[in-house]
């Protein structure tokens, strides 16, 4: 039988599985798994606010003298995949940044789910879900392991049988012992994804999601991004790959130089600007959102 430990934080005792006792005697404590029981009907989702997920208002970041983000607006619908495009440097990650509360805006608001996040920053939060380009969970943990962990840090118990069922919906089910070190870095995206909306978040924030996955991997992960906004879940991305943003984003957003200079459908957009000179320019036959991009945005290359 595993060993558990019992530690009262704030008047509450909860208890722990001792996980891996290290040489330095200290103890990595995981969440108790709880008996199975018979399933339960889903929890009930977070309260509608609004048809907005996610309202931009007047954001403007800077660090010190430099502007990075200047007076940006915008806004995500409920069930929406919305694509934040633009070169490097541009003012995506900044924008992100301010999103997530990691970055203090200098001027401007932002509510997720109707919470403005400068004043309720933990409701909001908890309403996000965030996957990074790369992310590094602990290499000697299983997946199953660390799935059991982040949803305790979420304040989700996740049972046995819940635990097989979140794996199986994004193909990891015959790797639930497998330590993370072990998986491809097709495997490694779909974990994190499934650790991103372990909480079953308002609005998920994607950087980069599909950068280096082949193809296979690639459209897996896709698949079930398109379960998640099937369930009324709003997704935020960034990508440096048009093509994609085109077939999967149902609004488009192109920022530069930290300004905003349009937010429209990918179809809209080509078909607004195809007779760009500037688009004409640097298009070979039909016109694609990848040649209105370097239209607007330049073709020189960023650092």
């Amino acid at each position: 039988m595993a060993e558990t430990v019992s530690v009262v934080r704030a008047g509450r005792t909860e208890t722990y599985v001792v996980g891996e006792e290290r040489a330095d005697g200290s103890l990595l404590l995981l969440p108790r798994a709880l008996p199975e029981q018979p399933a339960r009907p889903p929890a009930a989702r977070l309260p509608v606010v609004g048809d907005s997920v996610l309202e931009v208002d007047g954001l403007t970041v800077a660090y010190g003298a430099k502007v990075a983000v200047a007076e940006v607006s915008l806004r995500i619908r409920r069930g929406e995949i919305f694509g934040l495009l633009g070169p490097n440097g541009a003012g995506k990650t900044s924008t992100l940044s301010a999103i997530e509360g990691l970055v203090r805006p200098r001027a401007g608001t932002i509510r997720v789910d109707g919470i403005d996040i400068g004043h309720d920053a933990m409701r909001a939060k908890a309403r996000i879900g965030v996957q990074l380009q790369a992310t590094s969970f602990q290499p000697d943990l299983t997946i199953t392991q660390i799935l059991r962990l982040y949803a305790g840090l979420y304040g989700v118990r996740l049972r046995d049988g819940e635990l097989s069922g979140r794996l199986a919906e994004v193909g990891l089910e015959a790797e639930a012992g497998k330590p993370f070190s072990q998986l491809s870095g097709g495997q490694q995206q779909r974990l994190a994804l499934q650790i991103a909306v372990v909480h079953e978040p308002a609005l998920l924030l994607l950087d980069e999601p599909t950068a280096g996955l082949d193809p296979q991997s690639r459209r897996r992960l896709w698949s079930r991004i398109e379960q998640l906004r099937e369930r009324g879940g709003s997704i935020l991305l960034t990508t440096h790959s048009m093509e994609e943003a085109q077939a999967v984003c149902d609004r488009v957003a192109i920022i530069d130089h930290g300004r905003l200079l349009t937010a429209e459908t990918p179809g809209e957009l080509i078909v607004k600007h195809r007779d760009d000179p500037r688009v004409r320019e640097v298009a070979h036959g039909e016109v694609t959102l990848e040649d209105v991009f370097i239209g607007l945005t330049g073709s020189e290359v960023r650092d």
